[in-house]
């Protein structure tokens, strides 16, 4: 059984609603739990939430699946404190024993002592930004992509853990030009083309 651990970060603020987020937090437990060979959790960051219990749930899972639109290009803030409290709870508990440097030698292996080694995550974030924003040469991110730009410190952030990623998905005009029912299809295929073919190997991968 491979064990997928979701994570809602589509926080209720003003004027969003995490109306997006949901309807994909939703979609990925349903896509999970009506396919055999899948054990699932979940915690939505707008819920009450034990940090501990938390830190079981990422010690529990095989893949951390993270769901997050981008304000002012970061993650939400709830999403950060939740990840501050969690990955404080799991030091020497699970989630990390150390930075990875030694006393002898500290100026080498920062970002090696992560204990979540052989575990996975995926990101997947919503934007009001369109695709041509990352893309086309002179638009806003100046060609920098999602991953290697915004998402670049949440990615190593997880790397610190000793999580490896897989491909994300990235969701693109989704206020002023929205299409749900396209983006939802797009992600169905998304995780048919990354877990299907998968599923068998995540259990030889873990490393216990």
């Amino acid at each position: 059984m491979e064990r997928i651990f979701i994570i809602n970060g589509g926080q209720v603020f003003e004027h969003s609603g995490g109306r997006f987020n949901r309807t994909l937090f939703e979609a990925t437990i349903q896509y999970f739990s009506s396919r055999p060979g899948y054990e699932v959790r979940s915690t939505d960051i707008n819920e009450p939430y034990d940090a501990e219990k938390e830190v079981e749930n990422y010690v529990w899972a095989d893949t951390i699946i993270y769901h997050t639109p981008i304000w002012w290009f970061q993650v939400p803030y709830g999403l950060k404190k939740y990840i501050d409290e969690v990955f404080s709870a799991g030091y020497r508990k699970g989630i990390y024993l150390s930075d990875g440097r030694s006393s002898k030698n500290p100026a080498i292996n920062y970002g090696t002592g992560g204990s979540l080694h052989g575990r996975r995550y995926m990101v997947t974030s919503s934007w009001n930004a369109p695709e041509t924003a990352f893309t086309l040469p002179g638009e806003f991110f100046n060609g920098r992509s999602v991953d290697d730009g915004v998402l670049y410190g949440f990615h190593r952030m997880n790397a610190f853990t000793g999580m490896q990623p897989l491909e994300g998905i990235h969701f693109h005009d989704v206020e002023k030009n929205p299409q749900v029912v396209r983006d939802m299809q797009r992600y169905e295929e998304h995780l048919d083309r990354v877990f299907v073919p998968s599923q068998s190997a995540c259990a030889a991968e873990r490393a216990w």
